[in-house]
C-alpha cells in the first residue's frame, strides 16, 4: 500500500470514529528538500498522522499549528525557510537547504469539491484525475485560500471558484496536465489580482500483471504490493494451489494461453512481466502484448532467447513495429548483479518504476540535472485579459 492509499483508508476510519482530520500537502518546494509538491500528511485531534511531508522535522510543527490555528475551520499555509538563521531558531533540521509552503486544511465530507472523495474516485474507476488548489491570493480575486478546480478525463469540472478568468486558465491547464501527466505550479495575473495555484496529477495505483505464478513471481507480486500497484498474477497452468501461494492482496487469473487474451485488461497505464518459464506460453503472451497499448513488457530469461520469440513471431509473418518493440525489455531488470528470487524481484521493479518515472536507472552521482524534475521554482506566468 503506498502513503496516499494509507491516507484514503485513515479518512475513512476517522469519519467512522468521529475524529476531526486535517490534510497537509506539500504545494510549493524551492531548492533541495526531502519532499516534492503534492507530498501529503492525514492528521486527527486525537494526534493520530498518517504519511509524511519532510523527513520528520516538520510534521509535529504542522500538528501543532492545526490544533492552534484553525478553530475556524479555514486553510492556513505554512512556509518552512532555508535559511541558516531560521534553522538554528526553531531547530526544524531541514538539512537539505529548501523552502517548502504547506497547505492546512480541515476535512469536512461535506465540502464540495472535496478532494479526498475525488482521489478516492480516482483510485476507485481507474482513471487519471486533476486536481488545481489556490495556495496564495493577492488583490480582490472572488477566491479563497484552499479552493480548488477538479478535472475529469470526460472534461466535466466541479469548483468552487467564482473568478470565471482563473476558471478559464485552469481548465487550459489542468487539460494539459492530463496529456503530460506531470504536476506543477503555477502563477496567474488577472485583472482583479493574481493567484498561485499547484495543479496536481492525481493517478491510480500502476497496474501490473505478471504473466507466470512461479515461486519467483511471488517476490515481484509483494514489491509491487509494497508500492501500491495493482497485481495481476496470470498462471497459464491454471494450478488451484496458485491462490494459495500468493497471500498478498491481487487477482489471481487460472488461464490457458489460448484465451488468455480475453481474460485480462491492459491500457496504457498498465505494466507487464512475462516469467512463465514456458517457451510457448511466452510467445502466445509476447504475441498479444507487444501491440497492446501496455507502456512496458519485461521477459524474464537471456536475451537470445526473448531474441527467438521474436523470431518465431516473425515466421508466423507478425511484424512489430520499432516503437512497439522499444517498450519491450529483455532480459528484463536494472543490471544490480541480481541472483536470487528476491534480488531479481528489486531489479524487476526498480526497473518498471524507471521506465513509468523516464529515467535511465543509473546512479544518481552521476546525474548532472537535479534528482527532481518538477520545476515549481520557476513558474509559469499567465497573463489573462
Amino acid at each position: 500500500m503506498n502513503e496516499l492509499q494509507a491516507i484514503l483508508e485513515g479518512f475513512e476510519s476517522s469519519k467512522k470514529s468521529g475524529e476531526i482530520t486535517f490534510l497537509a500537502t506539500v504545494v510549493k518546494t524551492q531548492g533541495s528538500t526531502y519532499r516534492r509538491p503534492g507530498a501529503k500528511m492525514l492528521m486527527t485531534n486525537t494526534g493520530r498522522i498518517i504519511g509524511t511531508i519532510s523527513a520528520g522535522c516538520l510534521e509535529n510543527d504542522v500538528f501543532a499549528h492545526t490544533q492552534q490555528r484553525m478553530s475556524d475551520g479555514e486553510a492556513i499555509v505554512v512556509t518552512y525557510d532555508r535559511t541558516a538563521s531560521e534553522d538554528i531558531l526553531w531547530g526544524f533540521g531541514l538539512g537539505c537547504n529548501g523552502t517548502i509552503q504547506v497547505l492546512i486544511e480541515r476535512l469536512d465530507k461535506e465540502s464540495t469539491p472535496n478532494a479526498i472523495a475525488f482521489t478516492q474516485e480516482c483510485f476507485q474507476k481507474k482513471h487519471l484525475g486533476i486536481i488545481a488548489t489556490v495556495f496564495a491570493i493577492e488583490g480582490s480575486l472572488k477566491v479563497k485560500l484552499g479552493s480548488r478546480l477538479l478535472l475529469y478525463p470526460d472534461g466535466k469540472i466541479i469548483t468552487d471558484i467564482k473568478d470565471a478568468n482563473l476558471i478559464k486558465s485552469l481548465l487550459a491547464d489542468s487539460q494539459a496536465a492530463f496529456a503530460n501527466e506531470k504536476s506543477r505550479g503555477n502563477i496567474y495575473q488577472l485583472p482583479l489580482g493574481s493567484a498561485e495555484v499547484f495543479i496536481e496529477v492525481i493517478q491510480p495505483p500502476t497496474p501490473l500483471i505478471i504473466f507466470g505464478a512461479g515461486y519467483d513471481a511471488v517476490p515481484v507480486a509483494q514489491f509491487a504490493h509494497a508500492l501500491g500497484w495493482q497485481v495481476t498474477v496470470v498462471d497459464c497452468r491454471a494450478n488451484e494451489a496458485t491462490r494459495a501461494r500468493f497471500t498478498m492482496p491481487c487477482d489471481v487469473i487460472l488461464s490457458r494461453r489460448e484465451i488468455v487474451d480475453k481474460q485480462v485488461f491492459i491500457d496504457a497505464h498498465t505494466v507487464a512481466v512475462v516469467m512463465t518459464h514456458n517457451y510457448l506460453d511466452d510467445r502466445e503472451i509476447l504475441k498479444m502484448l507487444l501491440p497492446s497499448p501496455t507502456s512496458y513488457i519485461g521477459v524474464l530469461g537471456p536475451k537470445l532467447r526473448t531474441e527467438r520469440l521474436l523470431e518465431d513471431l516473425r515466421l508466423q509473418e507478425i511484424d512489430y513495429t520499432t516503437k512497439q518493440l522499444k517498450k519491450l525489455h529483455g532480459p528484463i531488470g536494472i543490471d544490480i548483479g541480481a541472483d536470487t528470487p528476491e534480488e531479481i524481484a528489486i531489479a524487476i521493479i526498480a526497473e518498471i518504476q524507471a521506465v513509468l518515472r523516464n529515467r535511465s536507472g543509473n546512479f544518481l552521482r552521476n546525474r548532472n540535472q537535479p534528482i527532481h524534475q518538477y520545476d515549481e521554482s520557476n513558474p509559469k506566468l499567465l497573463l489573462t485579459t
